[in-house]
């Protein structure tokens, strides 16, 4: 098949250049593998595993509660089942317990008579809980893909992203890690490959739920895991996706992401996540089909409460916070298990860097945090970084433990901090992957972009910039809240538009254009009416 130009001018700007490239990101069967003994410790980790299982020791796989760590622990669980039944594993609760390793935990997985702790997507950084478990006579095995900086804990970790590792993907999420580990001890215990083929569909889930980039290795694994989605025997998923409103063999990367995932988040967020762990493993049909309905539940009153507490932030923010540029919002009773997804959504609605605090108790509250592009919220929390109990994050979003009495102070600093920086950051702006002509737009361009999917993290589903007029606005929805129009191109070419998200932002740029040139960015797709396909463009901005 021959390539249009212009998806071979986004491969290139994304790093794809040469012919064996462009074949392996677009082939339907990609090869891109490495060997999971590069990975560092691996060969030992794989012996100690081995060793404990002949010495009839008892394993328990440690898991987080959200997607990643749910599909890693269901991988190592499937895998070492077929090697021993001295099998168990542990999650914490998010709200008594916290991410990772914890003493009180490794205390009661002590007590039930455990040899060896198999962490999975968290514990490369548990000095302590390490120490600990091995006081109280335990080894541990960590298996991770979080960031490692100046400590580590002292016992094997296989991570990626660890000093000593130089893994050519270090990309990998937790349930990679996981699916890498089992690999190597599969081939090392002479097991049929069978085995580890039967658990692409979860870390498919995994891998394309942490948000990792789906480029090199976790493209492989996100499209095998697509395809062992849609042809999965495992009935469980198919009862889940059945019940969550999805078609069986019609799965595509953004169902996972934004309906299985969110689901399986609900669990962790809402109640425990070893519901959903348990709605993996059952083998008994009515438990599967109550696990499902719970999950269900759970996402229900998740989207219930995230609505009523983002609907409340939006409240105070208009009535005490309207110019600060940082956003700093006191929720006293909100939810903990959902402050991170309304702090991402308040952030999107006024693009300023947000962080929901939230009372925890003794006068302490907790704050969860996202931050909008070029504006690293780590950083500039960290020069007020003696005003918190625990802290921690990224560029993008970050956590931390503040006494009541220092909030205020918090405030005022941040926002101080944002004076500083360039009024433009906080103007939102979509930049288009690619510019394109009236003359290059046809349909099999509109195809030949599908085959970039999965789409996500790293490979983001392109936008697509045109410039023309805007003609015909007229506004669509039972409240007028979305907007169509068509464009007028150059060399007489028409592309239909509609807007379903700031339809006002939209109307005005048209307004003050009076006719003029527009830019125009989006997504490009595909509309069927009356048996014919046309062209489409489901619009992201319209400026001046």
């Amino acid at each position: 098949m021959k390539l249009e130009p212009k998806l071979l001018e986004l491969l290139n700007k994304r790093g794809i250049r040469t012919e064996e490239d462009v074949e392996e990101f677009l082939s339907d069967r990609p090869q891109k593998t490495h060997d999971p003994f590069l990975l560092h410790n691996m060969e030992a980790g794989v012996d100690l595993i081995l060793s404990v299982i002949r010495e009839g020791g008892k394993i328990c796989i440690y898991g987080d509660y959200d997607a990643d760590g749910i599909t890693s622990t269901v991988v190592m669980m499937e895998v070492l089942s077929h090697l021993t039944d001295k099998l168990t594993y542990y999650i914490p609760s998010r709200f008594e317990e916290g991410y990772g390793m914890n003493k009180a935990a490794v205390d009661r997985i002590a007590e039930m008579g455990v040899s060896l702790i198999l962490t999975v997507d968290c514990g490369s950084v548990s000095v302590d809980e390490v120490n600990h478990a091995k006081e109280l006579g335990m080894q541990v095995l960590v298996t991770d893909h979080h960031t490692v900086t100046d400590v580590i804990a002292d016992c094997l970790v296989i991570n990626p992203n660890q000093p000593d590792c130089n893994y050519p993907c270090p990309y990998l999420a937790g349930c990679g890690v996981a699916f890498k580990f089992c690999q190597a001890l599969i081939r090392k215990a002479g097991l049929p490959k069978s085995i580890l083929n039967r658990t692409l569909d979860v870390v498919g889930i995994g891998t394309i739920g942490d948000i990792v980039p789906l480029v090199d290795e976790n493209r492989t694994l996100a499209k095998y895991g697509l395809r062992a989605i849609n042809t999965s025997a495992r009935k469980n998923l198919k009862k889940l996706i059945e019940a969550v409103g999805l078609h069986p063999g019609q799965v595509h990367a953004e169902n996972v992401s934004f309906v299985i995932v969110p689901h399986l988040n609900a669990a962790g967020r809402m109640l425990h996540a070893k519901l959903a762990v348990e709605m993996f493993l059952s083998q008994d049909e009515d438990e599967v089909d109550r696990c499902i309905a719970r999950l269900c539940a759970c996402n229900n009153d998740r989207k219930r409460i995230q609505e009523e507490t983002y609907r409340r932030c939006v409240e105070q923010i208009e009535e005490r916070f309207p110019e600060d540029r940082f956003l700093l919002v006191d929720m006293q009773d909100a939810h903990e298990g959902i402050t991170g997804i309304v702090a991402g959504k308040v952030k999107e609605r006024y693009y300023r860097p947000t962080v929901i605090v939230t009372p925890t108790g003794d006068g302490l509250l907790k704050g969860t945090g996202r931050s909008i592009e070029g504006v690293n919220l780590y950083q500039e929390l960290k020069k007020s970084e003696e005003l918190f109990l625990r802290f921690g994050g990224h560029a993008a979003a970050c956590g931390f433990t503040i006494r009541e009495e220092d909030l205020e102070t918090l405030r005022r600093r941040l926002n101080e901090q944002m004076d500083q920086l360039d009024p433009q950051l906080f103007c939102y702006r979509v930049h288009p992957d690619l510019e394109v002509k009236g003359d290059e737009l046809n349909l099999e361009l509109v195809e030949q972009l599908q085959m970039l999917e999965p789409c996500g993290c790293g490979n983001e589903r392109p936008v697509i910039g045109v410039t023309g007029s805007a003609m015909y606005p007229a506004r669509m929805g039972s409240q007028g809240q979305f907007m169509r129009f068509t464009a007028m191109l150059d060399h007489g070419k028409r592309l239909p538009c509609v807007v379903f998200s700031d339809a006002d932002q939209a109307e005005e740029a048209i307004d003050k254009a009076r006719g003029a040139d527009v830019q125009i960015a989006g997504m490009l797709g595909t509309n069927e009416w009356n048996g014919r396909t046309s062209l489409q463009m489901i619009v992201r901005s319209v400026m001046e």
